[in-house]
């Protein structure tokens, strides 16, 4: 793949003899429990729209969600307690944390282990902050010192694995035991039940989006990965929008999973300053979901993100590079596709702030 131009590639296997599914709105009623949480909010871009032809563009901006900077809380916390509740055999009565704490005591002292390129990994170890577990947090090499810091302001231990993110995931799996509970936001044969809520959990966003936009979006632009919110995006949208999914030249798993009709694996190295995109395989639960429902896979270089970092700062959107993905993704889906939003109403998911502020500070120029 050329290291400096976008591509875009049309999805065959796109399906449109299915209707959305919805995926319930259990975890907005718990999330809704959870100290801080608050809708995040939607930024209309008029002059991002015009530029553009389409009829209006919306950032959903997740730059602050529940006391962190990034979306990955909502799936982690929503996984971690329907894991719990498994193990504890019914769904107990709670109000706030103090009483959830109460209730959970029977479990005794649990270890939560997560892999991350840095968000998931921090939800997950907040989520055991607040229940007064402990963590441990796998990170490939090269992960950002700020992103390092960030897991360790949880109260987590991190681990720099010698190797990519898929390399920390599987040393997060070997550390499975009865008092040690792996929480991965990705899957694999024999591992799904998790990351399958982790999906659930996102239902969250498209529950308050529905509430915050006027008409439903015709055009939704979401970041790849391992595809968990690409998943979560389609089963909510793929009835009634067209579906982007963005990734980085460099870990354009999903784009060449696409391209081949099966999952592949994409060879290291994984190096884009997109971390949280820096995944060489797909999630075979999310896979499918994401594989009948997207109608365009877009890989970008980083120069991509930078400029959207920038853009995103001028709305107001404290972006990182994940974060800024979208507005990337929309920009080249235009640029090679000319008529991709003509007239239409487009929404972009910004799904994480500056995680990195000496990186965000280089590449826009101002303090975040």
């Amino acid at each position: 793949m050329n290291a400096t131009a976008a591509q875009l590639f049309v999805n065959p296997a796109r399906r449109r003899d299915e209707p959305a599914a919805s995926i319930g709105t259990g975890s907005a009623r718990f999330h809704r429990r959870l100290p801080g949480y608050a809708p995040t909010r939607i930024v209309d871009a008029p002059g991002l729209a015009h530029e553009l032809g389409a009829a209006a563009v919306s950032v959903k901006d997740e730059s602050h969600r529940l006391g962190l900077p990034s979306f990955k809380i909502l799936g982690a916390s929503w996984a971690v307690y329907q894991l719990l509740v498994r193990r504890l055999g019914h769904e107990p009565e709670w109000g706030d944390l103090d009483e959830l704490r109460r209730a959970l005591q029977p479990l005794g002292a649990l270890t939560l282990v997560a892999a991350t390129d840095g968000n998931h990994g921090r939800a997950v170890a907040h989520m055991a902050k607040l229940l007064g577990y402990s963590s441990r947090i796998f990170v490939p090499a090269g992960t950002a010192a700020a992103r390092i810091e960030g897991i360790e302001s949880e109260g987590a231990p991190v681990t720099v694995v010698d190797g990519t993110y898929e390399d920390a995931v599987r040393a997060s799996a070997q550390c499975a035991a009865d008092d040690v509970l792996v929480v991965s936001d990705t899957s694999w044969e024999g591992y799904t039940d998790v990351p399958r809520t982790v999906i659930d959990g996102y239902a969250t966003i498209f529950a308050e989006a529905d509430e915050q936009l006027a008409a439903r979006p015709e055009v939704v632009v979401v970041p790849m990965g391992v595809g968990a919110l690409a998943a979560a995006t389609v089963r909510h949208y793929a009835d009634a929008a067209t579906i982007a999914v963005v990734e980085p030249l460099s870990a354009a798993c999903g784009f060449a999973s696409a391209v081949a009709g099966h999952p592949v694996e994409v060879p290291p190295p994984h190096d884009s300053i997109m971390a949280g995109l820096n995944c060489g395989t797909v999630s075979i639960i999310a896979w499918p979901v994401v594989q009948r429902g997207s109608d365009v896979f877009v890989a970008i270089p980083d120069a991509a993100a930078e400029r959207a970092m920038r853009e995103l700062a001028d709305l107001g959107v404290i972006a990182g590079e994940t974060g800024a993905a979208s507005l990337a993704g929309l920009r080249a889906f235009v640029e090679l596709d000319e008529s991709a939003v003509a007239g239409r109403r487009v929404l972009l998911l910004c799904t994480e702030g500056a995680t990195d502020p000496v990186n965000y500070r280089r590449i826009v120029g101002r303090e975040p």
